[in-house]
C-alpha cells in the first residue's frame, strides 16, 4: 500500500498534506496524521492526445463508445488507479478527478503566462513586472480557491523552464536575457550586471569574454572560464527572483498547502537549486533507468525532499513508433515492468523521496501528438486496454515501495 494508516508516534494531524522527516526519512504526511508516498500518474484525461493537436482524440474516440457517460469512464478509472496501487492524480490530469478521493497537484504556469515557452526554451524575464503581476493574479485566482482543499498535495510555479544550455538549445540564462528586445527590462538588467562586473569599461569585458563589443549594449556573447562565472553568478540571481516571486504568491494566497516547485527537467544548475530551497519540495522529471545520483545531489545542494513528477520507459512490441519523446526504449512490455520495478524500488530506497508520478495515463497517438510525440507512454493503450503484463508489475512494485522507503537509511548506508 502507499499509505501507512496510523499516524507516526509524536506526528500531529493536519488538516492538509505536509512534509516531514521522522527517523532520517522524508515523507508526505496526510491529513490525519500518516505518512505517504505519493505514488501518481500524470494526464489522466477522458479526452487523451489529440492527432498534432488539433485532429481528433483516438483515445476519446474510444472511450466515448465503450463507457455510456463520462462519468462511468473516470468511475472505471478510478477503480483500476486503486487496484494498481496509485494514490495520487498526476498533472494535466482532468479536473473532475480532483474530486475522485485521490491527492492531487495543480500548474499554476506563472512563468508559461508571462512570457515563457518551455517547449521552445523562451525564458521568462523575472524583471518584467508582468511576471510579478501575472504570478500574483494567478495565485489569488486559483490557490485561494483550493485553501481549504484537504486532498490537494499542493502547487507548481510551472513545468520544465529552460534554465541554460538543453536539448531547446546552446545559449546560458545570461546570453538569453542579452537577446531580449532591447528595452525588455531583463535586458537592461543583464547589461547593469555586467556594468557593475566590469567597472563600466567595454574593454575589460571584452578582455575576460574574448570578445570584441565596441559597447555593452552591444554585448550578446562570450567564452571561457570568466563568460562561465558570469553566466553563473547571473543565472543565480535570475533563480532567487524567480522562485522569491513565485513562492511569495503561493503563500500570500494559500499558506496552507505546499509549494512543490517548478518541476526541472533533469538536472538543472546548482545555483537555480539554491534558489529553489524557498519551495517545501523539490519537483523533478527524470527520464533514466537510474534516479539515484541525481536525486542525491539535488538533496545535498537543496536539503528539500524530492518528488519525481515525470518518468517513463516505453515499449516497442507496442505497435508505436516511440520515434520522438523523453525515456528509455525497451524492447517489450515485460522489460517494460522490470524497467519500472527497478526505478521505483532505486528511487524509494533513497530517505528523500517523496514518491512518483508515472507519465502518463494513455499512449500518445500513432500520428503524434501537438510537438509529435508518438510514444507508448500509457498504462493503458488508445482502446483503454491496459498492458497486461505492464499493469500487475506496476500493482506489485506500488505495493513494495512504501517499505522499500522504511527501509530507505538501512538501503542508503549499505550502497555506500
Amino acid at each position: 500500500m502507499a499509505l501507512l494508516t496510523t499516524p507516526m508516534p509524536g506526528q500531529q494531524a493536519s488538516a492538509v498534506y505536509r512534509v516531514a522527516q521522522r527517523d532520517g526519512i522524508w515523507w508526505f504526511i496526510a491529513p490525519g496524521g500518516a505518512p505517504q508516498l505519493s505514488i501518481g500518474v500524470d494526464a489522466i484525461r477522458f479526452e487523451g492526445d489529440r492527432v498534432h493537436g488539433t485532429g481528433p482524440s483516438p483515445y476519446e474516440e474510444n472511450v466515448s463508445k465503450k463507457f455510456a457517460t463520462r462519468q462511468a469512464w473516470m468511475d472505471a478509472t478510478v477503480q483500476r488507479l486503486r487496484e494498481w496501487g496509485f494514490n495520487t492524480v498526476g498533472a494535466w490530469s482532468g479536473p473532475e478527478l480532483n474530486q475522485s478521493g485521490f491527492a492531487y497537484s495543480l500548474i499554476l504556469d506563472f512563468a508559461a503566462k508571462s512570457g515563457a515557452d518551455w517547449q521552445h526554451g523562451h525564458p521568462v524575464d523575472v524583471y518584467d513586472p508582468r511576471f510579478e503581476a501575472t504570478a500574483t493574479r494567478i495565485a489569488a485566482a486559483e490557490c485561494s480557491k483550493h485553501a481549504s482543499d484537504a486532498m490537494l498535495l499542493g502547487y507548481y510555479s510551472d513545468n520544465e523552464l529552460r534554465w541554460g544550455p538543453d536539448w531547446r538549445g546552446t545559449e546560458n540564462m545570461l546570453q538569453m536575457y542579452l537577446a531580449l528586445p532591447s528595452l525588455a527590462p531583463g535586458r537592461t538588467k543583464a547589461v547593469e550586471f555586467l556594468r557593475a562586473r566590469y567597472d563600466n569599461d567595454v574593454r575589460k569585458l571584452d578582455a575576460a569574454w574574448e570578445a570584441s563589443a565596441s559597447s555593452f549594449d552591444e554585448v550578446a556573447t562570450g567564452q571561457g572560464v570568466r563568460f562561465t562565472a558570469d553566466n553563473d553568478a547571473f543565472l543565480a540571481q535570475v533563480a532567487r527572483r524567480y522562485f522569491e516571486v513565485a513562492a511569495r504568491a503561493i503563500r500570500m494566497a494559500d499558506s496552507n498547502h505546499l509549494y512543490l516547485g517548478a518541476r526541472f527537467s533533469g538536472r538543472p544548475p546548482d545555483a537555480v537549486l539554491r534558489a529553489a530551497k524557498v519551495a517545501d519540495v523539490i519537483s523533478i522529471n527524470i527520464y533514466d533507468r537510474h534516479p539515484r545520483t541525481l536525486i542525491e545531489h539535488v538533496y545535498e545542494v537543496t536539503g528539500r525532499p524530492v518528488l519525481i513528477t515525470e518518468f517513463a520507459f516505453r515499449a516497442d512490441d507496442s505497435g508505436l513508433l516511440n520515434s520522438r519523446g523523453a525515456g528509455p526504449r525497451v524492447p517489450d512490455q515485460k522489460a517494460r515492468a522490470r524497467a519500472y520495478r527497478e526505478y521505483v524500488m532505486e528511487l524509494e530506497g533513497l530517505p528523500q523521496a517523496l514518491g512518483y508520478h508515472w507519465f502518463k495515463w494513455s499512449d500518445e497517438p500513432k500520428e503524434g501528438r501537438f510537438d509529435g510525440e508518438d510514444s507508448n507512454y500509457g498504462l493503458v493503450n488508445e482502446g483503454d486496454e491496459p498492458y497486461t503484463d505492464f499493469v500487475n508489475a506496476i500493482a506489485a512494485a506500488n505495493a513494495e515501495s512504501v517499505q522499500a522507503h522504511r527501509r530507505a537509511n538501512q538501503a542508503a548506508r549499505a550502497a555506500k
